[in-house]
């Protein structure tokens, strides 16, 4: 994954729940065209402007999701969340969001609510700060600038 981490006081943290390292072969015709490296690219190209740096992190596990939150505590002046299937389960995530002080923007690539109805139940939202959903990899760029208001500059 891309990283890139010279300020870690201006470091983002975007966090991807499962099967986000599929993007791009699984159901593009739901999540599009663009990998997770892709997504990190355009991410970076706007941070860079922006003053931040981008830490991509990506995984499978419901646990290492729990503790890439509690690292965002200490090294991190905010994160972008793709929680994906947790979104609707974790209990753990959502307990793990709310030790945070610092922003955190939930983004899905599709519109959870415009699919299936057990998709409705959100766990995230209650204690993120804000969620942009149903825009693509574009979402993902939003979180980024979203941030930029909420995060003093260095």
């Amino acid at each position: 994954m891309l990283s890139v981490q010279s300020n870690m006081t201006r470091l983002i943290s975007c966090i991807n729940g499962p099967t986000l390292n599929l993007l791009g072969d699984r159901e593009p015709e739901i999540y599009g065209r663009l990998s997770l490296d892709d997504i990190g690219k355009l991410l970076n190209e706007e941070a860079v402007g922006m003053g931040f740096d981008v830490a991509m992190h990506q995984s499978n596990s419901e646990g290492v999701i729990v503790d890439m939150i509690h690292d965002a505590r200490k090294n991190a002046a905010g994160v972008i969340l793709n929680a994906a299937a947790y979104t609707h389960t974790s209990v753990a995530i959502h307990d793990a969001l709310r030790t945070l002080s610092i922003p955190v923007i939930e983004v899905h690539l599709s519109n959870p609510y415009a699919r299936e109805s057990f998709r409705a139940k959100n766990f995230v939202s209650p204690v993120v700060t804000g969620s942009i959903a149903g825009l693509g990899p574009t979402g993902y760029v939003l979180a980024l600038k979203a941030l930029g208001t909420m995060i003093p500059s260095s």
